[in-house]
């Protein structure tokens, strides 16, 4: 059996080595427990990344929102012990068993294991079917989910497959059927997976395997629904998703969140959010408007959230108006073509000193590959004029390890970097002062749901010669910072990402082991590569296929194929009337 590369553990960050008492909150919710359902929702990391996270925000909101519920946020603890530390919640501090409904918000592959460790400290067996009838029914949501459960299904009673806001009222409506220890568990379990849409219950379905590991059958045991159809709430500003909680302990810090969109028209081909999330939505401007009023009664620092942020209408206007009205706007990411004269100076003058622009591939080949609808000549300008426009700091993000990427592919990103550093400078001296270029690298892992579903991920040895290569010519760029991720975790999100069931042996092995993946892959029959570096052939039952995003695999193929052809493909028009490419809207 061929081993993964030993992974250490990560360092803690001052912020994270906080105890959540000592954090200050504004907007905290606070209920009385009498006479109402209470449900425990986890967040599987700690306080400080939970926090950063909208959307588990906005479910802690919409939760509380019912007046029967009253919701409250369990965070991994930081504080080292030997002894498991007792989880309670931030606030009331109550124990686990005390809730009616455990609710996880997963939403990075890399978590996983700290679910195990969760629940294990919660005192919770770690199979779902080892739990008496006297315990909570566990249950999950969050974008993992939508892509692929199955690596953590025998840890968790039910997956909610779908955006909140379409979901929680079936569930608050149900819940006191499904938190009800007089009735056995399996028909409770029974229940939820017969009346909550999108609710998918893994003990019903069973997976069956050919003699080569591959996928043979994927069935349900019970009169349940065969396929799980994704729930998506086509009118986002019938809902608010923004901060509920400021609190300095957060990445963005006392940053006011409001998510403008949901999906993106673009179709980058490795990107599964532009994929799950179809049609793309866009808030109203008189929406956002209003929560632009709601976020200023804390915060002057308001930033806007959406996988196409720069795509959204009026939004010139909107960053005009309210950096004369001295609210500092930001964002993630901007394409580069998406950054209008308008913008750039709206950014300008709400004080904007720093723009993220990604673009993800240094060839123009490889840019069609991946369909990233960006040339050369584009981002070069964008950085001319950010900078000329008093924004001195650049960062830019590239990946690696992309489908037919060639060592040619690698020299154009130290080319790429090279022209926007001698654009940068040009433009700096113009106004006098020189800020800094940061390159962000980071290893491509195939997504569930994305048209290279199909492709082998590159190897680690592959991925840190790639790296060490670019920093070796870019390291010695004055102005120019680079940071890589570490491509062994990218092997460890590939397994996760991609896995099936079997996978939950190797999860519940390096839990066993302190986190120790090499050691675990030692006392299990798993090898990595079937995950990570296999291509999937055409017709083959993918892990995931039993979730059902509206969107034909037959399409997901044709693109794979273009992208192989080095064809770009035109964006989402966003006409459900129109349009039935990829059969989302008929």
């Amino acid at each position: 059996m061929k081993s993964i590369p030993m992974v250490k553990k990560q360092q803690k960050t001052a912020s994270q080595k906080k105890t959540i008492n000592s954090v200050a909150e504004s907007g905290t919710i606070k209920k009385n427990w009498h006479g109402r359902k209470s449900v425990a929702l986890i967040y599987p990391n700690t306080y400080h990344v939970g926090m950063s996270n909208l959307g588990f925000q906005t479910v802690y909101s919409q939760l509380n929102g019912f007046d029967e519920i009253v919701c409250e946020r369990v965070f991994l603890p930081t504080t080292e012990a030997r002894n498991p530390i007792q989880l309670r919640s931030v606030e009331s501090n109550r124990i686990l068993t005390d809730f009616n409904l455990i609710a996880f918000s997963i939403s990075f592959e890399n978590d996983y294991l700290n679910v195990l460790t969760l629940l294990e400290k919660a005192g919770f067996p770690l199979l779902s079917t080892h739990r008496n009838n006297e315990l909570p029914l566990v249950v999950a949501g969050g974008v993992t989910c939508f892509l692929n459960p199955e690596p953590i299904a025998p840890f968790i009673d039910a997956f909610l497959i779908g955006e909140a806001e379409e979901i929680i009222p079936s569930l608050v409506e149900g819940i006191s059927e499904f938190s009800n220890p007089n009735i056995p568990r399996e028909k409770r379990l029974l229940e939820l997976a017969q009346k909550i849409p999108g609710a998918y219950v893994p003990t019903f379905y069973k997976p069956n395997y050919h003699d080569d590991g591959t996928l043979a059958s994927f069935f349900a045991t019970e009169t349940v629904p065969s396929k799980i159809r994704s729930l998506h709430t086509f009118n986002l500003s019938l809902h608010n998703c923004y901060s509920t909680i400021i609190t300095a302990d957060t990445t963005f810090n006392n940053t006011f969140l409001i998510e403008v969109s949901r999906g993106c028209a673009r179709g980058c081909r490795f990107c599964s959010a532009g994929y799950i999330y179809r049609p793309p939505r866009f808030r109203t401007h008189k929406h956002i408007e209003k929560n632009l009023l709601t976020g200023k009664a804390y915060t002057n620092r308001i930033g806007l959230v959406g996988a196409a942020v720069s795509d959204l209408p009026d939004i010139e206007k909107l960053c005009t108006d309210k950096s004369a009205e001295g609210v500092q706007i930001g964002f993630s990411s901007l394409r580069a073509d998406a950054l209008s004269d308008k913008l750039i100076t709206a950014l300008r003058s709400s004080g904007t000193k720093s723009v993220a622009i990604a673009p993800d591939a240094g060839s123009q080949r490889l840019r069609s590959v991946i369909n990233k609808g960006l040339d050369e000549e584009k981002i070069l300008a964008a950085v001319t004029a950010l900078v000329q426009n008093n924004i001195p700091n650049i960062k830019l993000y590239f990946m690696i390890g992309l489908p037919t990427e060639t060592n040619e592919d690698i020299n154009a990103i130290v080319a790429l970097c090279k022209k926007i550093k001698h654009n940068f400078l040009s433009s700096s001296k113009t106004k006098g002062k020189i800020g800094e270029i940061t390159v962000s690298l980071n290893s491509f892992v195939p997504k569930p749901f994305t048209p290279f579903q199909w492709v082998a991920m590159d190897d680690v040895k592959s991925l840190k010669y790639k790296i060490k290569q670019i920093k070796k010519v870019l390291g010695k760029v004055a102005n120019i910072k680079i940071h890589a991720d570490i491509p062994r975790w990218a092997f460890i999100q590939a397994i996760l990402s991609r896995g099936d069931r079997r996978v939950a042996q190797l999860l519940l092995a390096v839990h066993k082991n302190g986190g120790n993946w090499t050691q675990a892959l030692k006392t299990v029959p798993i090898n990595p590569l079937f995950y990570v570096q296999r291509e999937r052939f055409k017709n083959e039952l993918l892990p995931w296929d039993f979730i059902d995003h509206g969107i034909d695999k037959s399409f997901l193929w044709k693109e794979f194929k273009r992208a192989l052809s080095e064809m770009s493909s035109p964006p989402c028009p966003m006409d459900p009337q129109k349009c039935r490419l990829c059969g989302v809207c008929g």
